[in-house]
């Protein structure tokens, strides 16, 4: 790596690049059906614009995006404060195992630290033991609840 990475709140200017890095996040890595550009496109620009509802952090690098992570807040009644959900947490593949995935999440839990929020949860799939040993090595437990969905 030529520059150190920068870490950084995503921007307007960052859409057709942080676009194209959750797709890869979406399609490539977790295999799923290809969004919709325009819902896309326009969650992101939610985010940009609503930022009560959560933020979205961009990895810089020689001028270029390379990995982003993205925050929703909620609340936790049990603890009476605002409670962050990081609902992504992805790295360019050709960029992995540089540390980079570790800044974005330690950029992440400064952000809740430093605005009052109780906590940081997250999830992985079960098969992910690279996401799981960053985790790890980040201080993250496993929680004592079970995580329920339905469509």
């Amino acid at each position: 790596m030529s520059q150190e990475v920068l870490i950084r709140k995503a921007t307007h200017q960052d859409i057709p690049e942080l676009y194209q890095l959750m797709i890869e996040y979406i399609v490539d890595f977790y295999k799923q059906p290809r969004p919709d550009e325009g819902e896309l496109k326009g969650l992101i620009e939610h985010l940009l614009k609503n930022p009560s509802s959560g933020q979205q952090f961009v990895a810089e690098l020689d001028g270029g995006l390379v990995g982003f992570a993205t925050l929703y807040f909620t609340f936790s009644t049990l603890r009476v404060k605002r409670q962050a959900v990081l609902n992504d947490l992805f790295v360019n593949a050709d960029i992995r195992g540089k540390k980079v995935g570790e800044k974005l999440f330690q950029h992440c839990l400064d952000y809740i630290r430093e605005n009052g929020f109780c906590s940081m949860t997250w999830e992985t799939a079960k098969d992910n033991v690279a996401a799981q040993s960053l985790y790890n090595k980040m201080g993250g437990e496993i929680s004592p609840w079970l995580f329920y969905e339905i469509s």
